[in-house]
């Protein structure tokens, strides 16, 4: 279906300037856009691309002030490209349909309505599956694990026994989840291995990446909290809460017995060192290392990682050691022909 410049306009409650009269046809990025595609430009820093891209429109931030074609200003430039596609050029996935003759269904599974299995995936007794979720070939779902309704499971996911997923989870291919806790404990000169008998929750709406690995508790529940989004190649220890609507970047890792708040910012390659308590609406910029709790509202960066205000003052001073130490030479030089002329001045006396 077609839509004017207008059209779109309207749909988002955005600024219009120029010709709302062109048709759009599609969604593309600003490099890969051609004649008829609206795209978009978040960040005003690279709004020279809004000027050299094909597309017949650009959605911007304020902060864009003209063009060389139509534009449409809005407060996220992302968020009206993200509802334009959802409404108005729906992308649609085709996912595997119906239960196929090589998957492996143990006993006393229970599956509603809609749910597809794909071959070679193995389903053991006792799993429940809720209506429209999707199971791709090759994954592997343990014992007494239940599924929520409409989730995504892609291939080579591992989810190990009694482990709890929730409604409209997607789980990214060869994702780990509810593996063993890292728990050992010496005897003498070798290590003993402490049971994991806990498991994993992952509440509704989450998304994780490929290649995660969310261990189980060692009692109790390694929780994900709802809407929370995981990239890829994280690593979640046992006994961790994450809290609701958090989002860790790539090469996270997390060590046992953390509690994370609700609406938190792990940037990538961030670690957060055992039981340490990371309060609501965090940010931890990337490869910070979290060593103590943290409060509330609090931006913190470095290793270890400390609020990003004083960090950026001891990033500066660093930055100046070199004009330091020249300084303190000069100065140190100085001083020496200061002692050696009293020393001199002192004789002649």
């Amino acid at each position: 279906m077609r839509y004017t410049v207008k059209d779109i306009a309207l749909f988002i409650g955005g600024e219009l300037i120029g010709d709302g009269d062109i048709e759009i046809r599609g969604v593309s990025g600003a490099d890969e856009a051609k004649g008829g595609d609206i795209t978009f430009i978040e960040n005003p820093r690279f709004k020279e691309k809004a000027l050299e891209t094909n597309a017949s429109c650009v959605i911007t931030s304020f902060e864009v002030e003209n063009a060389n074609k139509p534009i449409i200003k809005c407060k996220n430039p992302s968020l009206a490209l993200t509802k334009i596609i959802a409404e108005m050029f729906p992308y649609t996935q085709e996912h595997p349909k119906g239960i196929d003759s090589k998957a492996a269904i143990g006993k006393n599974v229970t599956m509603a309505k809609g749910v597809s299995i794909g071959a070679y995936a193995v389903i053991e007794d006792g799993v429940t599956i809720e209506e429209g979720s999707i199971i791709y070939p090759l994954v592997y779902v343990g014992k007494g694990t239940k599924i929520g309704e409409n989730s995504v499971i892609y291939s080579h996911v591992t989810i190990r026994e009694k482990t709890f997923i929730g409604k409209n989870v997607i789980i990214h291919s060869s994702s780990v989840i509810g593996s063993d806790g890292f728990g050992f404990t010496k005897d003498g000169e070798r290590f003993l291995k402490i049971p994991q008998m806990g498991t994993v929750e992952i509440q509704d709406d989450v998304e994780i990446g490929a290649g995660v690995t969310i261990d189980r508790a060692r009692f109790g529940k390694t929780i994900i909290g709802k809407g929370s989004k995981v990239d890829n190649l994280v690593q979640i220890a046992h006994n961790v809460k994450i809290g609701e609507n958090c989002i860790v970047v790539a090469q996270v890792g997390i060590s046992g017995s953390v509690k994370i708040g609700n609406n938190v910012m792990l940037g990538g390659q961030a670690g957060i060192a055992d039981h340490v308590e990371i309060g609501d609406n965090v940010m931890v910029a990337a490869k910070g290392g979290i060593t103590k709790s943290v409060p509330p509202k609090t931006i913190m960066s470095g290793i270890p990682a400390r609020p990003h205000n004083i960090m950026k003052r001891i990033v500066g001073h660093i930055d100046n050691l070199p004009k330091i130490v020249a300084r303190l030479d000069e100065l140190e030089k100085k001083l020496n022909s200061l002692v050696s002329k009293e020393k001199t001045s002192s004789k002649d006396e």
